[in-house]
């Protein structure tokens, strides 16, 4: 297992599964999502204060490869490290069973940042980020 800068811990609800009793693979992106955004809350940044300023990070892709599967009480953490490629933000975001820290998601999102309306870097952003480029 690879280095992480940022964890966020879950337990699976039992209404996130489907009828099989594995989390439905629609609950993956928000495990992500939520781990990003307590993320970025971690560095100082606010979305809401962000937005209303006419500044906004939003995902352009994401890729996710689903190796193993999460049931219901099973506790899990999604791990995440970021860097930028271009004009992009580079979220790998990773989740491991917490019982036998086995992979079982791999996910890439991709995010970009719109300032008044138009794709550009963001300082405030990329200083709190504290991204490389790739």
């Amino acid at each position: 297992m690879q280095d992480y800068i940022f964890e966020q811990d879950f337990v699976v609800r039992d209404y996130e599964c489907d009828i099989q009793g594995i989390v439905n693979n629609a609950n993956y992106q928000h495990y992500m999502e939520h781990t990003r955004h307590q993320f970025i809350k971690s560095l100082g940044l606010d979305f809401s204060d962000l937005h209303n300023r006419g500044i906004d990070v939003v995902v352009s892709k994401i890729q996710i490869e689903y190796k193993r599967p999460l049931h219901g009480g099973e506790a899990f953490v999604c791990k995440l490290n970021v860097c930028r490629e271009g004009i992009r933000y580079v979220f790998q975001q990773d989740i491991y069973r917490c019982s036998d820290m086995a992979l079982c998601t791999k996910g890439r999102v991709e995010a970009v940042s719109v300032v008044n309306g138009r794709l550009a870097l963001c300082d405030e952003v990329e200083k709190a980020l504290n991204v490389s480029q790739a």
